[in-house]
């Protein structure tokens, strides 16, 4: 079968979990660019700031031009998860899968300003007066880390609708409710990870990481149940409550 009939026959699930491995590889590649080029650390002071966004506007550029990308490879995984979870959902009176859509949604919008002020200050860090660096910085700090609600949103809604679905495993709803905790707990401490980082910003990069195997994981779920319930042989026959049901 060609690339392009294979592609033709994918259901839509299977191309929310492409797109979910996508989303997880743009978002990784993104930060290997920006973190090895001296990316700051929140809470970082502004000569410091101001210093790498004067010097690496190029790898802040490269790192934002993914990010388009991302936005939509994430909301196509939220799309194909809320299309396999849906319908059992509905039958029983849930809604966990469109709570989780709605976590990738504003996590979209939120990333947004944080990319945007990234551009703003790699603009104006040359010749920009320290205030209105310290200013810039702040903001992304405080929006970056906020942030960490939405992710928690996704990540607890996509967990407990695959589970109660019998869609995902129980580790691998237990892994999206611990890197719900701990970004939904770096968001709720955003103004002492903000003033003093440490060991509190590791609550936010933990579950970042987290949240990076969590999706993946449940890219290869969608690719994986897509395939083997929903053939185009048996898609015309097999009820979509049974289809999704281990």
């Amino acid at each position: 079968m060609s690339h392009q009939s294979k592609l033709a026959s994918m259901t839509f699930p299977q191309i929310g979990g492409l797109a979910a491995i996508g989303f997880a590889t743009t978002i990784v590649l993104a930060n290997v660019i920006m973190v090895p080029a001296g990316l700051p650390l929140t809470g970082a002071g502004t000569d410091e700031v101001a210093a790498f966004f004067a010097a690496q506007g190029t790898a802040v550029g490269i790192g934002s031009a993914l990010t388009p990308a991302a936005w939509i490879l994430a909301t196509l995984f939220g799309a194909g998860a809320l299309a396999a979870l849906w319908r059992s959902e509905r039958a029983r009176g849930e809604a966990w899968s469109m709570l989780g859509f709605a976590g990738l949604a504003l996590q979209n919008v939120t990333f947004a300003v944080v990319v945007a002020t990234r551009l703003a200050l790699a603009s104006t860090a040359s010749d920009g007066a320290p205030s209105a660096i310290s200013a810039l910085w702040a903001l992304h700090d405080a929006v970056f880390t906020l942030n960490g609600t939405f992710l928690a949103l996704a990540l607890l809604g996509l967990s407990v609708g695959g589970l109660r679905t019998r869609f995902i495993r129980p580790w691998h709803a237990a892994l999206g409710v611990l890197a719900a905790v701990l970004q939904f707990a770096s968001a709720t401490l955003a103004h002492w990870v903000i003033e003093g980082g440490g060991p509190l910003g590791l609550l936010g990069l933990t579950g970042w990481l987290a949240w990076v195997v969590w999706i993946v994981a449940y890219g290869t779920v969608l690719l994986r149940r897509s395939t083997a319930t929903c053939s185009p042989s048996r898609r015309s026959t097999a009820s979509a409550a049974t289809s999704w049901k281990d």
